[in-house]
């Protein structure tokens, strides 16, 4: 990706992904951040990251960003009126936070065995990678060890394999949450419906 490109498609993240905290009215603050999950896509694909690219743009922008929207929408937000103090001290949290955060992605980054490593410099020995496989037992998965041996990354087929196998839990446990909060929203708006006079 040209450096223009990617500047343009960090700006947009950050532009936008800022809007969503200033923002005071949630419907703008959905649609920034669908905005910044578009632009977070487009560094996934210079990365050569095609999936977790395309999984961006249909999961958090597609399905997430309508349920945001379709709360936001059932619940009935007035935007809030601009005016009053800022709140220093939350404010001043969530930047330091923030910098936490950064420290400590620096930090584990630096000490990860192939940090130094570009996508060009870096070697898949992905023969190895099937035997390896197939010494694990996953012999239940053909398509796999025969795109390994044939020198093809299955990067879809391996993220299925794993989230569906060693994290099919805590995946089942983020669709009961996400359940439960869309219930939720029903049952609040339904009261509050109820409760306001005719």
């Amino acid at each position: 990706m040209p450096p223009l490109l990617f500047y343009l498609f960090a700006l947009i993240t950050l532009g936008f992904g800022l809007n969503v905290v200033i923002a005071r009215n949630p419907v703008t603050s959905a649609l920034s951040l669908a905005v910044s999950f578009v632009g977070l896509a487009a560094l996934f694909l210079s990365l050569d990251a095609y999936f977790i690219g395309t999984l961006q743009v249909l999961v958090y922008a597609g399905a997430v960003m309508v349920l945001f929207l379709f709360i936001i929408m059932l619940m009935d937000i007035k935007s809030e009126v601009l005016g009053g103090k800022a709140n220093i001290a939350a404010i001043a949290a969530g930047v330091l936070v923030a910098a936490i955060l950064a420290l400590q992605v620096a930090t584990i980054s630096n000490q990860l065995p192939h940090s130094q490593d570009t996508t060009e410099t870096a070697s898949l020995n992905l023969s190895d990678a099937a035997k390896s496989w197939e010494a694990r037992g996953k012999q239940n998965l053909p398509t796999i060890s025969r795109d390994l041996k044939e020198g093809t990354l299955p990067d879809a087929k391996l993220m299925g394999e794993t989230l569906f196998s060693k994290y099919a839990f805590h995946l089942q446990l983020v669709g009961l949450l996400l359940l439960v909060g869309t219930v939720g929203v029903v049952a609040l708006s339904k009261r509050d419906k109820e409760v306001s006079p005719s």
